[in-house]
């Protein structure tokens, strides 16, 4: 699959997944920004949580990995993090996730 169909199938997965705090997606809090879907398949994205203490940040970007990971045409998927006192950290534990098979 090309990155474009890629990409289009990644938003649409991103706007499945809500803000349980809210009750709206992720994309309409405009969390998520720069999607990049490389050659290898590898999506690449920042995502913002709503406040630099966002208590929901965590679980938040374990659900956008585990649902990218999900997308037909995705390799693997990279989570830089902007906005949250703990970015680092979220980052490390986003990396040290495995792949579900």
């Amino acid at each position: 699959m090309e990155a474009e169909g890629i990409e289009m199938h990644v938003r649409r997965a991103l706007g499945e997944i809500i803000d349980p705090e809210t009750g709206l997606s992720i994309m309409r809090m405009d969390l998520i920004h720069h999607i990049e879907v490389r050659a290898d398949g590898t999506v690449a994205l920042v995502f913002r949580p709503s406040s630099p203490v966002c208590p929901m940040a965590y679980s938040l970007a374990n659900s956008i990995k585990k649902k990218l990971e999900g997308v037909r045409g995705v390799a693997s998927v990279e989570i830089r993090v902007e906005n949250f006192e703990r970015a680092a950290h979220l980052e490390s534990v986003l990396q040290s996730l495995k792949k579900n098979p």
